[in-house]
């Protein structure tokens, strides 16, 4: 297909309709990554983790289904989406701010996105695989037209988390929610689920949701409370 065929366009509009969609998921990911970045560098976080992430998934279109395919693929994409979820829920670091680099804090947030939406792409990618019927042209043309959508999205979750600190909760929350939905769409659990536990497709992504707010917010009770002593301890040992 070329620029000048309607069915090119109709595949590109399938294309950008598939990440409009899940641009939300992606918005979430690159806000939460980026929020503790100063101000001058959540842009280059913004560019950079957009551009791996998107380089990523076209990758993933042309080995989706022999991917998806494998079993515990999206087992351990779950666990790292919990983890993620909950790293991101932790306080900073204690300290004056000098002793975390801010080339390593930026580039911390970019590996961050990528790695995030790689493992959210599995499902996804499929679906832009088959509208494209692997035209490696629409593929490419599709994703790049979505991009500024998802920058301008992740923008906007960024200042709402920024002014309403409960949404953090909801991003990771939204993050276990989807690793739930993956552990029971493996290729190992999927028939045992759909056979004996169809209860589990609602079930578990509540579930895992629950333990990545619940996990996150206990930890980083204690990351607090920690640092909490350690700047008692450091007024303490202060000389008068």
């Amino acid at each position: 297909m070329d620029f000048s065929d309607p069915q090119f366009w109709f595949a590109a509009l399938q294309i950008i309709a598939i990440d409009i969609v899940l641009g939300g998921d992606n918005a979430v990911i690159i806000a939460l990554a980026c929020r503790r970045l100063p101000e001058k560098q959540r842009n280059q976080g913004i560019f950079w983790g957009v551009f791996g992430a998107i380089t990523i998934r076209v990758i993933l279109v042309f080995f989706a289904i022999n991917l998806l395919a494998l079993p515990f693929l999206k087992l351990v994409g779950a666990l790292l989406l919990l983890w993620i979820g909950i790293k991101l829920l932790q306080p900073e670091a204690a300290g004056d701010g000098h002793e975390i680099d801010a080339s390593t804090t930026l580039l911390g947030a970019i590996k961050t996105i990528i790695i995030a939406d790689t493992v959210m792409s599995l499902d996804n990618v499929i679906g832009i695989a088959g509208a494209a019927r692997g035209d490696l042209t629409l593929v490419i043309f599709g994703l790049l037209v979505s991009v500024p959508i998802i920058v301008w999205g992740s923008k906007l979750v960024m200042k709402l988390m920024n002014r309403f600190p409960l949404t953090i909760f909801i991003g990771a929350g939204l993050l276990g929610w989807i690793a739930g939905g993956m552990a029971i769409t493996d290729a190992l659990t999927r028939e045992w689920v759909n056979m004996h536990a169809a209860f589990l497709h609602w079930l578990m992504p509540i579930g895992t949701a629950l333990v990545v707010i619940v996990t996150g917010k206990w930890l980083a009770a204690r990351a607090q409370k920690n640092i909490a002593l350690i700047d008692l301890t450091n007024d303490t040992n202060k000389p008068m």
